[in-house]
């Protein structure tokens, strides 16, 4: 991320398009493109279409989420995003298994590029009236060779769309204003939508990342890598812990990642993502217990820093059970 990208932004969430260069998109094509995925992610792949696309997680055995990605369908081929810093290992961790698919190939596509967009304005800006009918998260509208994808709103209801772009240059229209990285990461978490870092992979459960309300974990799909923890966990009640998202003033720079959350000295979470969104203060998305006191959290090492808990855009029924036992 560029020294740019990194400053404060507006929370208004200006309209405008970001090409997203912290993301790599990775082509999956071949027979066994479909038994692959099926066998490696939280999602049914079978529900991923050309008018839909969706979140999904690759786990550890343990169900430890290692990889969030989305899922876009290309004509016979599946789409997948990863995060630029882990991309390279988690590829090569991924054919391992690819070898038992003869003739199915997994590659990145240097050419690739993906955008976000702010605001419906900017969703026609690039693809026309017919942005217009996508109403819902994870509905896709094709635009000659790429794909237009309704993504989850922010906080205040601001729309938001990606563009994915798997083979040509796009033409991106004049006059659209172009927003810093940081800006589209502030939407997404005002949208309580997590992504992964060195330090927060293999960490969690993909429902202790709200992946089961954003579309992201199917329940009744056949066997894959770590189904056992989470169906547990979701068939038996028991998440007790899940992702929260804050507020934070009186710092000069963003928590980072993993940074402890206290309650009265306590540790009772930790922080996933955090952006600064005006001078010293900003958002954030934490992993915290159920049964913390929301009132008096603190940031471990930062004794003057003022946290306050904000309103999720969906609502998380799993902590209507508060429990002293942790997962």
């Amino acid at each position: 991320m560029s020294k740019e990208d990194k400053q404060p932004v507006s929370s208004a969430q200006p309209t405008g398009l970001v090409a997203l260069n912290n993301r790599v998109m990775i082509r999956i094509s071949g027979p066994g493109t479909d038994k692959f995925v099926q066998g490696q992610f939280t999602q049914h792949v079978d529900e991923v279409t050309r008018d839909q696309s969706l979140r999904a997680a690759a786990c550890s055995p343990k169900g430890r989420a290692y990889c969030l990605t989305r899922l876009v369908r290309d004509g016979n081929d599946l789409l997948m995003d990863l995060d630029s810093p882990q991309a390279e290992t988690t590829l090569s961790h991924f054919r391992k298994y690819l070898m038992l698919f003869r003739g199915t190939t997994m590659e990145a596509l240097p050419s690739a590029r993906i955008f976000g967009l702010v605001g419906e304005a900017a969703a026609i800006a690039v693809a026309g009236q017919g942005a217009k009918a996508l109403a819902r998260p994870g509905q896709v509208l094709q635009t000659h060779t790429s794909h237009l994808i309704r993504v989850e709103d922010t906080g205040e209801g601001i729309p938001r769309y990606e563009w994915w772009q798997p083979s040509e240059e796009p033409n991106i229209p004049s006059g659209l204003p172009e927003m810093s990285l940081n800006s589209w990461l502030a939407s997404s978490i005002s949208a309580g939508v997590p992504w992964l870092t060195p330090a927060t992979q293999d960490t969690y459960v993909p429902q202790m990342l709200n992946l089961q309300h954003l579309q992201g974990v199917h329940f009744k799909k056949g066997c894959y890598t770590g189904q056992e923890v989470i169906a547990r966990m979701h068939f038996l009640g028991q998440l007790k812990k899940s992702l929260f998202r804050l507020s934070f003033s009186n710092l000069d720079d963003a928590p980072t990642e993993g940074t402890r959350l206290l309650d009265r000295g306590n540790k009772v979470g930790e922080i996933v993502n955090a952006v600064l969104t005006q001078d010293r203060q900003g958002e954030m998305l934490a992993v915290i217990r159920h049964d913390a006191e929301m009132d008096s959290l603190s940031l471990d090492g930062s004794e003057d820093a003022m946290i306050r808990l904000e309103h999720l855009p969906y609502p998380v029924p799993e902590r209507e059970q508060k429990t002293q036992a942790d997962t």
